[in-house]
Formats: structure tokens, sequence, C-alpha cells
């Protein structure tokens, strides 16, 4: 009687659509539900799963791990454990798993007409204007770290040299940041409306739309000085 594999080291069957074909073959990875959110999440930094399932409304606790482990075993996240006095554990993106930003961010532009109007039930974190916000701080030549204020919390992007496109380290990042370059304060709609290209930075600045604050370069050129 052949003697049968440990579970531990037994292939994983996923499901798939057996197609040669790159749009089936991604969907093979990131086409299950809730996946691309998580990846949403962990844009912005490595996060212990706890954070995660409180920033994924409405994911059951068995999906959620379940996703993540499919994400650690399709190369798309890892595992691994903080050094104390933190002693836990946080799950963080490859290299294969930043390089769905623009994807994201695509999608969220792709998506944002349907926002017009939110509804009670939608819930809402500062961080998920992020994405729709990113093409528009493209044209912003000065390095620096941006702090975005909306009624909602805040978030903080990365700017200058192609890092608001995810070019190095996490394209964005949860609440104030520690040091910010400059700061703006804007509301949830008008970072919609700059994702779809309904106007642009310079222009919701000049029109007061967007408060600049700050004395950097980077204040300065959001300031159009």
């Amino acid at each position: 009687m052949p003697r049968q594999q440990p579970a531990a080291s037994r292939p994983v069957r996923r499901r798939s659509y057996d197609q040669f074909c790159a749009s089936a073959r991604a969907l093979d990875s990131v086409g299950d539900r809730w996946t691309l959110l998580i990846v949403r999440e962990l844009l912005a930094g490595p996060r212990r799963y706890t954070d995660l399932h409180a920033d994924l409304p409405g994911v059951s606790t068995d999906v959620l791990a379940s996703r993540l482990k499919d994400m650690e075993q399709g190369g798309l996240a890892v595992r691994r454990r903080l050094p104390p006095p933190a002693a836990a554990s946080v799950y963080e993106l490859t290299e294969r798993g930043h390089g769905l930003l623009p994807v994201l961010t695509a999608l969220a532009e792709w998506g944002a007409p349907a926002l017009a109007e939110r509804r009670p039930t939608d819930a809402v974190r500062a961080h998920w204007f992020a994405l729709p916000l990113l093409p528009a701080l493209t044209g912003l030549t000065q390095e620096g770290v941006l702090e975005v204020r909306l009624d909602e919390g805040e978030f903080h992007v990365r700017t200058g040299g192609g890092a608001a496109m995810g070019a190095e380290g996490e394209p964005y990042g949860f609440g104030p940041a520690p040091r910010p370059d400059a700061r703006i304060t804007l509301d949830a709609e008008l970072c919609l409306e700059l994702g779809r290209g309904g106007v642009t930075l310079a222009e919701a600045v000049k029109d007061g739309r967007i408060e600049v604050t700050g004395e950097g370069p980077l204040a300065t050129e959001l300031r159009g000085e």
C-alpha cells in the first residue's frame, strides 16, 4: 500500500480557468472575492491579521485566512514574525504582489463613477481614497511624503520620481505621517473627481478646494509658486 503523503507537503489544488491566456492566469491568482481588497490593504505596508479583518468589513475570519494562505502559496504575500517587543505576525506583499498597484489604480478609476452617492450601509476608511488620488499626483516632481486629510481621517502618500505609483516602498500609508513634507486638506468627493480626471490638482488648489500647508519644496510646488 503506497504511503500517504503528509498533509503539510501535499500540493494545494486551486481553482483554475485552465486557459492558456494571461488574463485567465491572472484571475486564477486574484479573481477570488476579497483577494484584491486584501492587496489594497497590504499596499500600505505590513499588517496583522486582526488589522486586516478590522479594515475589511464583511469578510469572515475563515475566508480571510483562506485568501491569505492562497496569496502566500501564490507568491503574492509572505508572513513574518516581528521581533520583540511586538512579537506578532504580519502579512506583507512580495514584489509580485506590489505589481498589482497599477491594476488596482485602474480599477479605482473605472469604478469611481459608481460612487456618486454613498449608501447608508457603506463602510469607509480614509486610506481607501489613496488609490483614486495617486494618478493625480504623478505630475509632482518634488520627492517627499504628503499627508492627506479628509473628514474620514488621514493617510499619507509618496510623491516625486515615480514613487506615487509605487516605484519603491509603499505608495501610501495609514494615518498621519510622522514627518510630512506637506499636507493637503480636501474632501473624499474631490479625491474621486481627481481620480476621474474631472479636475486637476493645480485647478483644485487654485480654486481653494484643496488647502495646502507646509513651507518646503513640495508644498511650494503644490501651491504652484
